[in-house]
């Protein structure tokens, strides 16, 4: 594996265990020219999967981007980052067993938002503020009344 310091071709292992979830496998590595360490995952893949835009544009999935958008949207909230770590691989899994390889934009925002309502409250609305587009106060207004009600339900 290639240095990200310095760009050399040959790393080495010093360290390799499964991740707490026995979903990926982290490596500790070491560069001999530089003499940097960083960390690698390496995971199962069951199959390329596409994204597909609202504007029709057509982009391959990215597993980090989906994490950091569900960190983004828990920052500074009470969440262990276990638990964002395993919906996330929630929501891959999901996503390479629909046995499509070209998923829409939309199903993966309604994956998130169904994952982060029963993650936290705050985080759900946070996601929703973005991926819902809300442009003025009285858009959340209305979107944590729709929420408060479906509670009540």
């Amino acid at each position: 594996m290639r240095c990200p310091f310095c760009g050399h071709d040959d790393t080495q292992v010093k360290d390799s265990r499964p991740t707490e979830d026995n979903s990926a496998i982290r490596r500790r590595r070491y560069c001999p020219s530089c003499g940097s360490r960083f960390t690698t995952f390496e995971r199962v893949q069951l199959r390329e999967l596409t994204v597909v835009k609202k504007n029709g544009q057509r982009v391959q999935f990215d597993r980090d981007k989906l994490a950091r958008s569900i960190t983004t949207a828990c920052r500074k909230r009470p969440v262990d980052p276990e638990r964002i770590e395993r919906v996330v691989n929630g929501i891959v899994r999901r996503l390479e067993s629909s046995g499509e390889s070209e998923i829409p934009s939309t199903q993966v925002g309604e994956l998130v938002m169904d994952a982060l309502r029963a993650l936290d409250p705050v985080a759900y609305v946070r996601f929703a503020s973005v991926y819902k587009n809300f442009r003025e106060a009285k858009d959340f207004e209305d979107f944590v009344s729709d929420l408060g009600d479906a509670q009540h339900d």
